[in-house]
């Protein structure tokens, strides 16, 4: 605190007394301490808006790094899928190869007992391929047709074991590298999932209510928004039944077997509300976002890829006037999360963890976080 001290007089008057110099630097320096003590909490501590919009941020971003995850998963399952196919037949070569062999060294041996050049064990054994073994002891003249395509077929058969246990090795190493990002995806979500935790934990009970009154605000407010998509949809919708030219007929609804398959999604994703969200999770049990997409979908006959940032182009981009039952809604510009539209503003989805399947207001987080709808099929 010395380099704020200023030079003051030999003598001060504290309260009517006459103090020395150093008593009256000590009382200012308490006086300092004790207001930066006081005021240090206040200019540390973020606003409640503020932690609000930091938990916010990182159920996004574990949202996000919950769609690596999963495509992390993805690929290694089916890598290790290649792995185990290649590896399996690598076994089933190289068995063939060991009985080859055997045969091969038997037509050696028959040859040594009519009179040829003495086969050495070692040398077959260490040469590049049977065919120079044969070669090097002068035996090839010697082998029926059908012993030299024994020797053919075995030095095929020995080139493409080698090159499949070359690429064995390969998806091997892959996979290890996948099954890395995947530890580390994995670890990125759990560390801003507990950031998260660790925000809303330091809350006050008061902060914590006043946080709840904010969310019902913002739902309030989502809400208004969905009603006004849906009146400009029904408006939309009557003006079409009311055109009187036949050609005027809207171009963007959906055709009666897209209907019956979005109806098939909508009530198996129906039939989900209330389960909790879970990242990384497909059913049926819980879900993530795009897992429940991804199943309501499967239940209507259409496969969908895995994440949101592969859903997006599995479909036709359609405007948000023209959404229909069954359309995906995705969401932020890193494209994170989706829901399933129902109509008339609102959406099934798996918001966010801590939170459970539900009906919700397409606007539940603003206007600007939606980013684009997709008709899947």
């Amino acid at each position: 605190m010395a380099s704020h001290r200023k030079s003051r007089p030999v003598g001060t008057r504290v309260a009517g007394i006459r103090t020395p110099a150093l008593a009256t630097a000590a009382l200012t320096s308490v006086a300092l301490l004790s207001q930066s003590a006081n005021a240090a909490p206040a200019d540390d501590k973020p606003s409640l808006e503020e932690v609000e919009k930091k938990v916010d941020d990182l159920y996004r971003q574990a949202e996000s790094a919950t769609d690596n995850y999963n495509a992390a998963k993805e690929k290694t399952t089916k890598q290790r899928k290649q792995v185990d196919t290649l590896l399996q037949d690598v076994a089933q070569r190289t068995q063939k190869l060991n009985e080859a062999r055997e045969e091969l060294g038997s037509f050696a041996a028959a040859q040594y007992r009519t009179g040829a050049a003495a086969p050495d064990t070692a040398t077959f054994l260490l040469a590049d391929t049977p065919q120079d073994y044969f070669d090097q002891t002068q035996l090839m003249g010697r082998l029926t047709s059908r012993q030299k395509g024994a020797v053919d077929d075995y030095v095929s058969e020995q080139s493409v074991t080698m090159k499949k246990r070359q690429e064995a090795s390969q998806s091997l190493q892959t996979l290890t590298e996948t099954q890395s990002d995947l530890k580390t995806a994995k670890a990125t979500v759990q560390k801003k999932l507990a950031d998260a935790r660790d925000l809303l934990s330091e809350l006050t009970a008061q902060e914590k209510a006043r946080l709840a009154a904010i969310e019902k605000q913002k739902q309030r407010e989502a809400a208004r928004k969905a009603a006004e998509l849906a009146q400009q949809q029904a408006a939309a919708e009557k003006a079409a039944q009311e055109a009187t030219t036949p050609q005027q007929s809207t171009p963007t609804a959906p055709d009666s077997s897209y209907a019956t398959k979005a109806a098939k999604a909508l009530a198996f994703a129906r039939a989900q509300i209330g389960k909790p969200y879970v990242w990384g999770a497909t059913g049926p049990d819980s879900y993530d976002c795009s897992g429940l997409t991804q199943a309501a979908w499967k239940a209507a006959g259409v496969d969908l890829p895995r994440v949101t940032y592969d859903q997006v182009n599995a479909g036709t981009t359609v405007s948000l006037a023209d959404a229909q039952p069954g359309d995906l809604v995705f969401f932020y510009d890193d494209i994170s999360h989706v829901g399933l539209y129902i109509g008339n503003g609102m959406m099934i989805h798996a918001p966010k963890p801590g939170a459970y399947v539900r009906e919700e207001s397409i606007y539940y987080d603003g206007e600007s976080a939606i980013h684009s709808v997709v008709r899947p099929a």
